[in-house]
């Protein structure tokens, strides 16, 4: 992806199921949770690259010691910094203790047999060292404590917010994410006092009962309470202080979660290949958590599922983690991405006008690779259909030479762009800026003949165009090809995200402002008043009665004018080459992705109703200038009819 947008957080949880010093006589080390912990992070370190943190439970630490440890850290280097400063925590103690997992486990902060990691990206524009998951909720009893971390965005932060307060909380922050950990720890403490006063007239001491509470705590009861009203994407994990520990996917399967369980050990990520590199599995060996199903590992080791809430009869897992979030290293998103290249071989040939001797074919590096393999071997196909028609429409006919010349027709595959630098934020803003911007990118001098190639480069997507329009297409125009056809293996990108993914303003969409331009060039601004008056009149309903209106801003037009009107708009006066985009088509996109047909952000279908709710709103802000240093059209304008 050129454009940079920030998406979907990680998770990672380790529950080891025996004591420290199995690890040790095993593996060497008591620390092997760490050690798991840290892998599972850096191998999903493209999830989150602003912040990580991590907490860590004892589960049989004395009373007087702490039982919850915690570290958070912002930046890129975030993961890094965090498990420094668990082993920093170390130092006070000598070698000798260090080497023994007994006294490891009784006094050596972080030696835990409960592990929770987290990898942030902001989606709602609020940074700070605050919102770094995971979130803590300390109580000295330990069964009262909560430390959350997950992937989410909740569109019913309103909703969540009023019913807090309704049973008579104050919450200090309106995030979804404070809002998350107090709903779950308003049901976590109704379940321990439940369980308190079910046992207040036994003769048990305090000690007793505690104990007997946490062996009792109905974690899938608790779950089911919290997670009744939420609206939204989630993959949710939590550690409590007395040793429980959950993970639960929202019942649309929008967000993804993994797991993996043994007699040593249970684990959950938010992607299937980094527990198989992690701990050495195959495939089938992790299992996927189903939508609105969460894995509980209770204290005492019994790992289970449970379903909370009722599957979806629609089930709409984000296709974007199969074009682009997720690693490639999983076995079926590689074939995934392969296969979205090869479907776009029919739309490249009419758009290069079948010439493929003269078209050169590369990739914007690095995350479009696959998909050019998979581009690749449907060219190659082609070719070879063509080469075994014209060998036996003239069969005898030929000569050798004729059959060698055939037969040597290949693909012409290049690397013709190199991603090459980085702006640093010091970097000035204006001319500038844009001057340097330019030279994000370089190419590959003599890749293509001058004025006679066509150059086709495929990318994994285009958001807002902006990388394309200031450096790709500048950079690629300077080898000077006859045509530059930029192909897009994910459909157009026209609504907004709202259940993780960082786009939730509609003047981020290239795709939008190319329909809006179409209907000022036409004369239809009729068309943007009416979808904004619809928009108005719906505005304080209930999130379950709004429409997706902003679908008819699109409607007037096919796919391919769209299209055309993009390429316009990114290509600058000084470039002296025709310029083509081209998109995969969302048919395309569901045989590609068969499993994963969440694609809201291209056809505007909302999996929820704070999806529709969410669109409605982006557009008004768009239409009433309320956006932030944003590409927009006043209400006034609009209005005119100019």
């Amino acid at each position: 992806m050129t454009d940079n947008i920030k998406h979907e957080c990680g998770i990672a949880l380790i529950r080891l199921l025996k004591p420290l010093d199995y690890y040790f006589r095993k593996y060497g080390t008591w620390q092997y949770g760490l050690d798991k912990l840290y892998l599972l992070m850096e191998k999903q370190h493209n999830r989150g690259q602003e912040g990580a943190g991590l907490a860590a439970v004892k589960l049989n630490a004395a009373p007087g010691n702490e039982f919850i440890f915690r570290e958070r850290a912002e930046g890129s280097g975030a993961i890094s910094e965090i498990f420094e400063a668990v082993h920093d925590a170390f130092k006070p103690y000598s070698a000798e203790q260090l080497h023994d997992p007994d006294f490891a486990e009784k006094s050596v902060p972080f030696a835990a047999e409960l592990l929770l990691g987290h990898l942030r990206y902001s989606t709602t524009g609020k940074r700070g060292l605050k919102y770094v998951h995971p979130l803590l909720r300390r109580n000295n009893w330990a069964s009262r404590s909560l430390a959350l971390a997950g992937n989410f965005n909740m569109t019913n932060v309103d909703e969540m917010f009023e019913q807090l307060v309704r049973e008579g909380q104050h919450p200090r922050d309106f995030a979804d994410t404070f809002v998350m950990l107090e709903s779950l720890g308003h049901y976590l403490d109704r379940e321990v006092q439940y369980q308190y006063d079910h046992l207040e007239q036994t003769d048990m001491d305090g000690h007793e009962k505690s104990l007997l509470i946490e062996d009792r705590l109905d974690i899938p009861f608790l779950l089911r309470r919290a997670a009744k009203g939420w609206d939204g994407g989630y993959a949710l994990c939590g550690i409590i202080g007395s040793g429980d520990a959950f993970t639960m996917r929202d019942p649309w399967g929008i967000r993804s979660a993994f797991y993996y369980a043994d007699d040593e050990i249970a684990v959950v990520a938010s992607e299937r290949p980094v527990i198989q590199t992690a701990f050495n599995l195959k495939k089938d060996e992790v299992h996927e958590l189903e939508p609105g199903q969460a894995l509980i590992v209770k204290k005492n080791g019994t790992v289970s599922t449970a379903q909370i809430l009722e599957k979806k009869p629609k089930i709409t897992p984000c296709s974007f983690e199969r074009i682009y979030f997720s690693r490639g290293s999983d076995e079926d998103i590689y074939t995934e991405r392969k296969k979205l290249g090869e479907l776009l071989v029919p739309k490249i040939l009419g758009a290069i006008d079948g010439d493929l001797d003269n078209t050169v074919f590369s990739f914007i590096p690095n995350t479009a690779e696959v998909a050019y393999f998979g581009m690749l071997e449907g060219l190659e196909s082609h070719f070879n259909r063509q080469k075994a028609a014209l060998l036996f429409e003239k069969g005898n006919r030929l000569n050798q030479e004729e059959i060698e010349r055939i037969l040597s027709k290949r693909v012409r595959s290049e690397k013709v762009a190199i991603k090459d630098i980085k702006l640093r934020t010091f970097i000035a803003e204006g001319n500038s800026r844009n001057d340097l911007a330019a030279h994000v990118y370089d190419v590959t001098y003599g890749s293509l003949r001058p004025k006679k190639d066509n150059l086709v480069i495929i990318d994994d997507s285009i958001v807002r165009g902006t990388t394309l329009k200031q450096s790709i297409i500048k950079i690629l125009s300077r080898l000077e090809p006859k045509k530059i056809i930029v192909v897009s293996s994910s459909p157009q990108i026209r609504y907004p995200d709202c259940y993780g993914i960082d786009m939730s303003r509609m003047s981020e969409f290239i795709a939008f402002r190319a329909a809006i331009a179409l209907l000022q060039e036409r004369g239809q601004q009729q068309v943007i008043n009416r979808v904004y008056e619809k928009s108005i009149a719906q505005r304080h309903k209930k999130k379950e009665e709004i429409v997706n209106y902003v679908k008819e801003i699109y409607a007037p037009f096919t796919d391919e004018e769209i299209s055309d009107k993009i390429a316009q708009m990114l290509t600058t006066e000084d470039i002296g080459t025709e310029v083509k985009i081209v998109y995969q088509s969302i048919g395309d996109l569901h045989r590609a992705c068969p499993n994963n047909n969440g694609d809201w952000y291209f056809s505007g279908n909302y999996p929820t109703p704070g999806g529709n709710r969410l669109v409605n709103n982006a557009f008004i802000n768009f239409i009433e200038n309320s956006e932030s240093g944003s590409f927009q059209y006043t209400l006034n304008f609009l209005k005119s009819g100019r």
